[in-house]
């Protein structure tokens, strides 16, 4: 898979005050892309398309170059303790994806260039808690390794977090461009972690990221540039032949694996669910998907600020997490398991 070129840019005039927005724009303009002004990363208008499906399917390869204007962090539990924003949006296709509802009506691509302000706000965060660490989740609403070629934001956040005493980085991604993160001065506090999955679900949900063997390369790569590795098995999709779908996925990655250093190795666990906007969202973006959301054969559990999902009954849920965590524990022995969520 190559790496992603938007086809459209929006420009904030505010961005350009910053080292980063300068360099974008003249990168942009050397690659020769459409480069438009807009006054505010969240007033983007004029994306083409005659109806809505045409639009998010530009808006997914529109890239907005702004400034992050609200510097409290969300919080990001269970995987750390706030989610530090370097970007939002994606470029992949995941029908499954909580942003299909989180970005609403704003499925493009956004990052943000006052890069310092942001690692100042970081560091209080973490002075704050001294001498305890905290963590900080960079892939909360991105997929940040997907447009890291272009900003390099999370190259430098990597290194930021290097040279911190009591900070770490974790971010997930599915895609495999990461050859430019390999040299960056991490300093074992980046936890790199890789998003992977059944066969079935990879092939059926998650159109426009890399390929489970593009994914598990890379995975070697950082490795072997001493990041901390981990895996991010979500979601976790009951299919036709589900069980020996993932024993399949953990026979693969096992094998892809042999010869690689994997101390520390961790992996995280999250159950498919849904909310019904999603459901409504999922089915108007992607009306041939064969993604199952019947409310019905799901457990209706109340999530944040008082908006519920659907997840797995208990019965299914807990032989979901048994069979998971003992491929794990067969193939993994030595590997954490963080959570099953």
């Amino acid at each position: 898979m190559e790496p992603f070129v938007p086809q459209l840019v929006y420009i904030e005039p505010q961005a350009l005050e910053y080292p980063l927005g300068r360099e974008l724009k003249d990168k942009f303009e050397k690659m020769g892309l459409e480069i438009r002004e807009t006054t505010s990363h969240n007033q983007v208008r004029g994306i083409p398309g005659e109806n809505e499906l045409q639009q998010y399917r530009h808006a997914k390869s529109t890239f907005v170059v702004g400034v992050r204007r609200t510097l409290k962090f969300d919080t990001s539990k269970p995987s750390a303790e706030y989610a530090i924003p370097l970007a939002t949006g994606c470029m992949g296709h995941c029908h499954y994806c909580y942003l299909q509802t989180t970005l609403g009506s704003k499925p493009y691509i956004r990052t943000y260039v006052n890069l310092e302000e942001i690692f100042e706000q970081a560091q209080k965060y973490m002075d704050e808690r001294k001498p305890e660490i905290t963590r900080f989740e960079a892939a909360c609403t991105s997929d940040i390794v997907g447009i890291d070629h272009l900003t390099h934001s999370l190259k430098k956040a990597i290194e930021f977090f290097g040279e911190s005493e009591y900070g770490q980085l974790r971010f997930v991604t599915k895609y495999h461009h990461v050859d430019h993160l390999l040299d960056a001065r991490h300093n074992g506090k980046t936890r790199f972690r890789f998003s992977v999955n059944a066969r079935y679900v990879i092939k059926n949900f998650e159109p426009g990221t890399s390929n489970f063997e593009e994914r598990l390369e890379a995975a070697r790569k950082v490795a072997n540039a001493g990041y901390p590795l981990g895996f991010i098995v979500a979601p976790i999709y009951i299919h036709d032949g589900w069980r020996d779908g993932y024993q399949e996925l953990f026979e693969r990655l096992t094998e892809s694996l042999k010869g690689v250093d994997l101390k520390g190795l961790t992996f995280e666990l999250i159950q498919h669910r849904f909310t019904k906007p999603a459901k409504n969202v999922i089915l108007k973006r992607y009306p041939k998907s064969k993604l199952e959301m019947d409310e019905d054969r799901r457990k209706y559990k109340w999530g944040r600020y008082g908006i519920g999902k659907y997840v797995y009954p208990a019965d299914e849920a807990n032989e979901l997490e048994t069979t998971i965590r003992g491929y794990i524990n067969s193939y993994f022995p030595d590997a954490e398991i963080q959570y099953f969520t």
